[in-house]
């Protein structure tokens, strides 16, 4: 199953993908929180679609971020090897783990803005994992009982923010709109083997990234049972599993997004997303 939410910034409503055609199904009565994944929303949904005839979204309607703002962005960091070696940084010999804000949610299409004083700005396609229940302390064995599913995620980065201005790395990941996510959610069941699966990123129509999550350095079971011996995961939640080497950083010299940048994402099975760079106006 695929859900996708659609509408005005700040008013979506809920809907799902069916065939490549989107349905509108607000009249579930849920929006695709903690709640919903928390209380059997995905096998209710299911039932839901069977029983009701839908009524089918325009193609012009804006895909806003297929989830409701969850708890939390959990990120991991040079988690492929030739991201870490592009980047002139050793390999990590644990998840390197950082969050990025939720305010930083944004549609899959919708534009990227470039911060107030920002000259370092970047992009990173990446698999992002969406968590099904409430994970704590988890066995790596268990863990993938705990996903629900996937979604394709630009985790944008300001570097200068990021590295230069006195440490952490989150100031530099959370800027508004520097979390595409989208164009849907994809449960757990639509893949053979999320261990194998090309992801690829365009800016201006040349390709940058093109990698597949086979060479994760972590990878996803490991990731969430790690992950949870340090927080309490909630239905809902995302973990952003890193991205492979091509992102403007490991450019020499280094290469960063400009206004007018188009840049386009995508991963098998999870769709594509593109988004316009614009600079920052009060």
């Amino acid at each position: 199953m695929k859900l996708i939410r659609f509408g005005e910034v700040g008013k979506e409503l809920p809907g799902v993908q069916v065939d490549g055609r989107n349905y509108d199904v607000s009249g579930f009565g849920e929006d695709y929180n903690e709640h919903f994944f928390k209380n059997d929303g995905l096998n209710r949904l299911s039932a839901y679609i069977k029983s009701n005839q839908l009524k089918e979204i325009s193609k012009e309607v804006r895909l806003g971020c297929p989830l409701c703002r969850p708890s939390k962005i959990v990120c991991i960091g040079l988690n492929y090897t030739d991201h870490a070696k592009e980047t002139n940084a050793p390999i990590p010999a644990e998840p390197i783990i950082f969050m990025k804000a939720t305010t930083a949610l944004s549609g899959p299409f919708d534009d990227i803005v470039i911060p107030k004083n920002s000259v370092k700005t970047d992009w990173e396609v990446e698999l992002a994992v969406v968590i099904g229940k409430k994970a704590s302390y988890v066995t790596e064995d268990s863990a993938m009982d705990y996903v629900a599913g996937y979604v394709l995620h630009n985790d944008v980065s300001e570097r200068e923010f990021q590295l230069e201005r006195g440490g952490t790395w989150d100031k530099g990941k959370g800027c508004d709109t520097f979390a595409p996510i989208g164009p849907f959610f994809a449960t757990r069941d639509e893949f053979q083997d999320p261990h194998n699966l090309r992801l690829w990123l365009k800016l201006n129509g040349e390709v940058m990234q093109d990698g597949n999550t086979s060479n994760l350095i972590f990878n996803i079971p490991y990731l969430v049972a790690y992950t949870s011996q340090f927080m309490t995961l909630l239905p809902g939640d995302i973990i952003s599993t890193g991205t492979p080497a091509g992102v403007g950083l490991g450019f020499k010299p280094p290469l960063y997004l400009k206004e007018g940048d188009v840049v386009e994402l995508g991963i098998d099975g999870l769709g594509t997303s593109k988004q316009r760079l614009v600079n920052y106006s009060a």
